[in-house]
């Protein structure tokens, strides 16, 4: 199976990095190690009508089975309770990590309402980057049946990187569409 990511990292990206990083070897350029897709159940963690839109949700986009998250500690003001079901989440590596970055890229970003690109102020301290989307229907996996309850999704792109400022080098080099900088002086 041909992963066009993959190949464009592999055969061309990666010395593109080297050069425009400034960096001594290749082995120091950044690299995608894992693409995290979270849905949060929040208070709907019991009904199970919606654990289940959810776990269909990312098994079709992702065609991983999601693993149920737990709350790690009681929460009062949020009503939360320790051992409580509070999301789903599926991690990708490798060939269909790629893949889904492909798609993601390429099929859903595109499709949003009013898309003028992603914000580029989503990297964490170490260069992660997190998207989220409002509901589900961007992707094309998802038919009207499935659709029964609208819930968001969180994509964090975990990058293994020398500096937190190569993570955007390298994701634009994927072809990631960063907003442009809108212009203050325009009348």
């Amino acid at each position: 199976m041909s992963v066009r990511l993959k190949e464009l990292y592999t055969s061309k990206l990666q010395k593109q990095l080297v050069s425009d990083l400034s960096l001594s070897n290749i082995s120091e350029s950044p690299k995608l190690e894992k693409i995290i897709i979270n849905v949060g159940l929040g208070r709907a963690g019991d009904d199970k009508r919606v654990v289940e839109v959810a776990k269909n949700t990312l098994r079709k986009i992702t065609g991983q089975e999601p693993v149920v998250t737990l709350a790690r500690m009681s929460i009062a003001n949020f009503k939360l309770r320790e051992g409580q079901k509070n999301g789903m989440k599926v991690t990708l590596r490798d060939e269909r990590m790629y893949e889904f970055m492909d798609r993601l890229i390429s099929v859903v970003l595109p499709r949003l309402r009013d898309f003028h690109g992603v914000d580029d102020k989503s990297f964490d301290a170490r260069g992660n980057y997190s998207i989220g989307l409002k509901d589900q229907t961007v992707f094309p996996e998802m038919n009207f049946d499935d659709i029964g309850i609208l819930h968001g999704l969180q994509i964090t792109f975990v990058i293994n990187n020398k500096a937190p400022e190569h993570s955007k080098a390298l994701l634009i080099g994927f072809g990631m569409p960063f907003e442009k900088g809108v212009s203050k002086n325009a009348a």
